[in-house]
């Protein structure tokens, strides 16, 4: 399997409802450093997984609406924990309708899947993995 990986990130405000998420049920903010992996079992006919270029492109404009936003006025996300595990599904869902919007390019129509992980500190991140197959 190969894979291809590009970087950006987002800062984002949040609180959390819940006795488990202690002193978070504040609000508080983070950055995230946002990875996405793009995988397939055979490269295109141009020796590659995905065009970073436009992979790099998706990331960003995927991700820009959620910068420097509070999440707790975003309708979308009334009354849900927007874990980094939410948040990395939500993204990856994203990129998944891009990418087959055609928004990657025709060879990334044969991607086998993608994955999205978010850095919360060099200590901890999440991530969810869609099969595209």
């Amino acid at each position: 399997m190969f894979s291809v990986t590009v970087r950006d990130h987002i800062m984002i405000a949040h609180s959390f409802q819940g006795d488990a998420f202690g002193p978070a049920q504040s609000l508080h903010g983070v950055t995230f450093v946002v990875d996405a992996t793009f995988r397939r079992e055979q490269l295109d006919d141009d020796g590659i997984v995905v065009d970073t270029g436009l992979a790099t492109q998706e990331l960003g404009e995927t991700i820009g609406p959620l910068n420097y936003r509070n999440l707790d006025d975003v309708p979308e996300f009334t009354c849900i924990n927007t874990s980094a595990e939410y948040l990395a599904k939500v993204i990856a869902d994203r990129l998944t309708e891009r990418a087959c919007d055609g928004a990657l390019g025709e060879g990334a129509r044969d991607l086998t899947g993608i994955s999205v992980t978010l850095h919360e500190s060099h200590v901890a991140w999440a991530s969810y993995e869609r099969d595209l197959r």
